[in-house]
Protein backbone atom coordinates (compact mmCIF):
# COMPACT_ATOMS: atom_id res chain seq x y z
CA UNK A 1 0.00 0.00 0.00
CA UNK A 2 2.58 2.63 0.99
CA UNK A 3 4.43 1.35 -2.76
CA UNK A 4 1.34 2.16 -4.24
CA UNK A 5 1.20 5.65 -2.39
CA UNK A 6 4.37 6.60 -3.55
CA UNK A 7 3.79 6.15 -6.92
CA UNK A 8 0.37 7.92 -6.93
CA UNK A 9 2.18 10.90 -5.67
CA UNK A 10 5.00 10.87 -8.26
CA UNK A 11 2.86 10.70 -10.98
CA UNK A 12 1.00 13.33 -9.64
CA UNK A 13 4.33 15.65 -9.02
CA UNK A 14 4.91 14.10 -12.92
CA UNK A 15 1.76 15.68 -14.22
CA UNK A 16 1.83 19.10 -12.53
CA UNK A 17 -1.12 18.09 -10.61
CA UNK A 18 0.16 17.77 -6.84
CA UNK A 19 -2.14 19.90 -4.21
CA UNK A 20 -1.14 23.73 -4.25
CA UNK A 21 0.98 25.03 -1.46
CA UNK A 22 -0.14 26.36 1.14
CA UNK A 23 1.60 29.50 0.14
CA UNK A 24 -0.83 30.22 -2.13
CA UNK A 25 -3.67 31.10 0.46
CA UNK A 26 -3.73 33.16 3.44
CA UNK A 27 -6.14 34.43 5.70
CA UNK A 28 -6.80 38.49 6.20
CA UNK A 29 -8.36 39.28 9.75
CA UNK A 30 -9.62 42.67 11.13
CA UNK A 31 -11.16 45.76 11.24
CA UNK A 32 -14.53 46.31 9.65
CA UNK A 33 -13.01 50.13 8.29
CA UNK A 34 -10.45 48.20 6.23
CA UNK A 35 -12.41 45.75 5.39
CA UNK A 36 -14.14 47.14 1.61
CA UNK A 37 -11.14 47.70 0.81
CA UNK A 38 -9.54 44.28 1.28
CA UNK A 39 -12.61 42.73 -0.05
CA UNK A 40 -12.00 43.92 -3.48
CA UNK A 41 -8.60 44.10 -3.52
CA UNK A 42 -9.06 40.35 -2.93
CA UNK A 43 -11.54 39.49 -5.30
CA UNK A 44 -9.60 41.51 -8.07
CA UNK A 45 -6.38 39.89 -6.99
CA UNK A 46 -7.57 36.62 -7.88
CA UNK A 47 -9.38 37.24 -10.67
CA UNK A 48 -6.15 37.65 -11.94
CA UNK A 49 -3.79 35.35 -10.30
CA UNK A 50 -6.17 31.76 -10.44
CA UNK A 51 -3.64 29.92 -8.14
CA UNK A 52 -3.81 32.93 -5.31
CA UNK A 53 -6.81 31.87 -2.40
CA UNK A 54 -7.77 35.13 -0.05
CA UNK A 55 -9.74 34.72 2.65
CA UNK A 56 -10.83 37.92 4.02
CA UNK A 57 -12.77 38.47 7.56
CA UNK A 58 -13.47 41.51 10.36
CA UNK A 59 -13.94 41.31 13.49
CA UNK A 60 -12.50 44.70 14.19
CA UNK A 61 -9.14 46.06 14.73
CA UNK A 62 -8.33 43.92 18.42
CA UNK A 63 -9.54 40.89 16.83
CA UNK A 64 -7.28 41.57 13.87
CA UNK A 65 -4.14 42.10 15.62
CA UNK A 66 -4.87 39.62 18.20
CA UNK A 67 -5.14 36.71 15.46
CA UNK A 68 -1.51 38.18 13.83
CA UNK A 69 0.22 37.54 17.50
CA UNK A 70 -1.77 34.04 17.79
CA UNK A 71 -0.90 32.90 13.99
CA UNK A 72 -4.29 32.56 13.08
CA UNK A 73 -4.51 34.81 10.05
CA UNK A 74 -1.42 36.00 7.68
CA UNK A 75 -2.44 39.62 7.81
CA UNK A 76 -3.94 41.58 11.00
CA UNK A 77 -6.04 44.56 9.83
CA UNK A 78 -6.38 47.67 11.65
CA UNK A 79 -7.67 51.64 11.33
CA UNK A 80 -5.10 52.19 14.85
CA UNK A 81 -1.90 51.73 15.51
CA UNK A 82 -0.66 48.56 17.48
CA UNK A 83 -0.91 49.30 20.91
CA UNK A 84 2.42 48.77 23.04
CA UNK A 85 0.76 45.72 25.23
CA UNK A 86 -0.06 44.05 21.80
CA UNK A 87 3.59 44.11 21.36
CA UNK A 88 4.98 42.83 24.20
CA UNK A 89 2.37 39.81 23.53
CA UNK A 90 3.88 39.53 19.79
CA UNK A 91 7.11 39.57 20.92
CA UNK A 92 6.60 37.08 23.51
CA UNK A 93 4.89 34.86 21.07
CA UNK A 94 7.51 34.81 18.87
CA UNK A 95 6.64 37.28 16.57
CA UNK A 96 7.73 40.57 14.88
CA UNK A 97 4.21 42.64 13.82
CA UNK A 98 5.16 45.21 10.76
CA UNK A 99 2.84 47.97 9.85
CA UNK A 100 2.28 48.76 5.91
CA UNK A 101 -0.12 51.89 5.81
CA UNK A 102 -2.19 50.75 2.85
CA UNK A 103 -4.81 53.65 2.81
CA UNK A 104 -6.15 57.07 5.05
CA UNK A 105 -9.24 57.43 6.03
CA UNK A 106 -11.44 60.55 8.00
CA UNK A 107 -13.90 59.49 11.01
CA UNK A 108 -16.63 61.02 9.64
CA UNK A 109 -19.39 62.10 12.02
CA UNK A 110 -22.70 61.39 10.94
CA UNK A 111 -26.38 62.24 12.35
CA UNK A 112 -30.16 61.45 11.06
CA UNK A 113 -31.09 63.20 7.68
CA UNK A 114 -33.69 65.22 9.09
CA UNK A 115 -31.65 66.73 11.90
CA UNK A 116 -30.93 70.30 11.50
CA UNK A 117 -27.62 70.37 12.62
CA UNK A 118 -25.06 71.23 10.51
CA UNK A 119 -21.73 71.48 12.21
CA UNK A 120 -20.31 70.95 15.56
CA UNK A 121 -17.00 72.32 17.38
CA UNK A 122 -14.71 69.49 18.60
CA UNK A 123 -15.40 70.47 22.23
CA UNK A 124 -19.51 70.16 21.34
CA UNK A 125 -18.58 66.51 19.88
CA UNK A 126 -16.24 65.90 23.24
CA UNK A 127 -19.49 66.86 25.26
CA UNK A 128 -21.99 65.06 23.39
CA UNK A 129 -20.18 61.83 23.76
CA UNK A 130 -19.06 62.29 27.27
CA UNK A 131 -22.33 62.73 28.63
CA UNK A 132 -22.10 66.76 29.18
CA UNK A 133 -24.36 67.47 26.44
CA UNK A 134 -27.54 65.00 26.25
CA UNK A 135 -29.90 67.09 23.79
CA UNK A 136 -29.76 68.85 20.55
CA UNK A 137 -31.04 72.02 21.71
CA UNK A 138 -27.94 72.32 23.43
CA UNK A 139 -26.02 72.74 20.16
CA UNK A 140 -28.64 74.59 18.14
CA UNK A 141 -30.70 72.04 16.90
CA UNK A 142 -34.40 70.97 18.20
CA UNK A 143 -35.72 69.69 21.83
CA UNK A 144 -34.87 66.51 21.42
CA UNK A 145 -32.68 63.87 23.15
CA UNK A 146 -29.57 63.13 21.23
CA UNK A 147 -28.96 58.75 20.88
CA UNK A 148 -25.14 58.79 21.28
CA UNK A 149 -24.26 55.48 19.28
CA UNK A 150 -20.56 54.37 19.11
CA UNK A 151 -17.92 51.04 18.24
CA UNK A 152 -17.22 48.70 20.49
CA UNK A 153 -13.85 49.23 22.26
CA UNK A 154 -12.34 45.95 20.03
CA UNK A 155 -12.75 48.67 17.67
CA UNK A 156 -9.84 50.56 15.97
CA UNK A 157 -12.46 53.35 14.88
CA UNK A 158 -13.45 53.82 19.22
CA UNK A 159 -9.78 53.84 19.63
CA UNK A 160 -9.26 56.33 17.31
CA UNK A 161 -11.86 58.26 18.05
CA UNK A 162 -11.54 58.06 21.54
CA UNK A 163 -7.75 59.57 20.92
CA UNK A 164 -8.47 61.96 18.64
CA UNK A 165 -11.96 63.31 19.64
CA UNK A 166 -12.27 62.62 23.21
CA UNK A 167 -8.89 63.10 24.47
CA UNK A 168 -9.27 59.83 25.52
CA UNK A 169 -12.39 60.16 28.32
CA UNK A 170 -14.98 57.41 28.41
CA UNK A 171 -17.49 57.44 26.18
CA UNK A 172 -21.26 57.99 28.13
CA UNK A 173 -22.72 54.62 29.52
CA UNK A 174 -25.85 54.92 27.70
CA UNK A 175 -24.07 54.94 24.40
CA UNK A 176 -25.45 52.23 21.80
CA UNK A 177 -22.24 49.99 20.95
CA UNK A 178 -22.31 48.55 17.31
CA UNK A 179 -19.60 45.77 16.31
CA UNK A 180 -19.25 47.43 12.80
CA UNK A 181 -18.86 50.62 10.73
CA UNK A 182 -22.05 49.60 8.32
CA UNK A 183 -24.24 48.73 12.02
CA UNK A 184 -23.45 52.35 13.13
CA UNK A 185 -24.22 53.88 9.91
CA UNK A 186 -27.84 51.48 9.42
CA UNK A 187 -28.51 52.29 13.50
CA UNK A 188 -28.25 56.56 12.81
CA UNK A 189 -30.10 56.53 9.59
CA UNK A 190 -32.98 54.49 11.41
CA UNK A 191 -32.88 56.58 14.45
CA UNK A 192 -33.93 60.12 14.81
CA UNK A 193 -31.94 62.07 17.45
CA UNK A 194 -28.87 59.48 16.77
CA UNK A 195 -25.23 60.49 16.27
CA UNK A 196 -22.51 58.20 15.40
CA UNK A 197 -19.20 58.02 13.57
CA UNK A 198 -17.66 56.33 10.33
CA UNK A 199 -14.88 55.41 8.32
CA UNK A 200 -15.33 57.57 4.84
CA UNK A 201 -16.31 54.58 2.97
CA UNK A 202 -19.18 54.14 4.83
CA UNK A 203 -21.19 57.13 3.68
CA UNK A 204 -24.24 57.79 1.85
CA UNK A 205 -27.13 59.13 1.20
CA UNK A 206 -29.26 57.81 4.05
CA UNK A 207 -27.18 59.82 6.59
CA UNK A 208 -26.24 63.62 7.31
CA UNK A 209 -22.42 64.17 7.40
CA UNK A 210 -21.88 66.95 10.23
CA UNK A 211 -18.60 69.07 9.92
CA UNK A 212 -15.92 69.41 12.62
CA UNK A 213 -14.68 72.94 13.94
CA UNK A 214 -16.15 74.34 10.50
CA UNK A 215 -14.79 71.43 7.92
CA UNK A 216 -16.03 68.15 7.03
CA UNK A 217 -14.61 65.01 6.58
CA UNK A 218 -13.35 64.61 2.90
CA UNK A 219 -10.69 63.00 1.04
CA UNK A 220 -9.17 66.42 0.72
CA UNK A 221 -9.41 67.84 3.79
CA UNK A 222 -8.18 64.33 5.31
CA UNK A 223 -4.93 64.75 2.92
CA UNK A 224 -4.48 68.22 3.75
CA UNK A 225 -4.93 67.92 7.48
CA UNK A 226 -7.73 70.13 7.84
CA UNK A 227 -9.49 67.98 9.19
CA UNK A 228 -9.55 66.72 12.89
CA UNK A 229 -10.47 63.18 13.23
CA UNK A 230 -8.41 61.66 9.93
CA UNK A 231 -6.33 58.63 10.29
CA UNK A 232 -3.59 56.30 8.36
CA UNK A 233 -5.12 52.75 7.64
CA UNK A 234 -3.13 49.50 8.11
CA UNK A 235 -2.28 45.88 7.39
CA UNK A 236 0.01 44.26 9.78
CA UNK A 237 2.17 40.86 8.91
CA UNK A 238 4.58 38.71 11.16
CA UNK A 239 7.60 40.37 9.83
CA UNK A 240 8.49 41.56 6.34
CA UNK A 241 5.77 40.01 4.07
CA UNK A 242 6.88 36.94 1.99
CA UNK A 243 4.73 35.10 -0.92
CA UNK A 244 1.55 35.74 -1.30
CA UNK A 245 0.99 38.00 1.58
CA UNK A 246 3.62 40.41 0.03
CA UNK A 247 2.00 40.21 -3.44
CA UNK A 248 -0.98 40.98 -2.21
CA UNK A 249 -0.02 44.10 -0.36
CA UNK A 250 2.06 45.53 -3.00
CA UNK A 251 -1.24 44.78 -4.89
CA UNK A 252 -3.25 47.13 -3.00
CA UNK A 253 -0.74 49.68 -2.71
CA UNK A 254 0.09 49.40 -6.46
CA UNK A 255 -1.74 52.10 -8.91
CA UNK A 256 -4.65 49.72 -9.27
CA UNK A 257 -5.09 48.70 -5.94
CA UNK A 258 -4.51 52.69 -4.96
CA UNK A 259 -7.68 53.53 -7.14
CA UNK A 260 -9.94 50.63 -5.51
CA UNK A 261 -9.30 52.27 -2.09
CA UNK A 262 -10.48 55.81 -3.93
CA UNK A 263 -13.69 53.77 -5.32
CA UNK A 264 -14.40 52.34 -1.93
CA UNK A 265 -14.75 55.86 -0.47
CA UNK A 266 -11.34 56.02 1.12
CA UNK A 267 -8.18 58.50 0.53
CA UNK A 268 -5.35 56.95 -1.67
CA UNK A 269 -1.54 57.33 -0.89
CA UNK A 270 -0.88 58.54 -4.16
Amino acid sequence: MRLINKLFFVVLLIFGLAVPSFADKIVVAGSTTVLPISQKAAEEFMNNNSKANISVRGGGSGVGIACLIDGSCDIGQSSRPIKESELDKAVSNGRTPKAHVIAMDGIAVIVHPSNSVTALTKKQLKDIYTGKISNWSEVGGPYEKIVVVSRDSASGTFEAFGELALNKEKVRADALLQASNQAVASTVAMTKGAIGYVGLGYISSSIKVLAIDGVKASKESVLSGKYPIGRPLFMYTNGAPKGLAKEFIDFILSSKGQMLVEEDGFVSLK
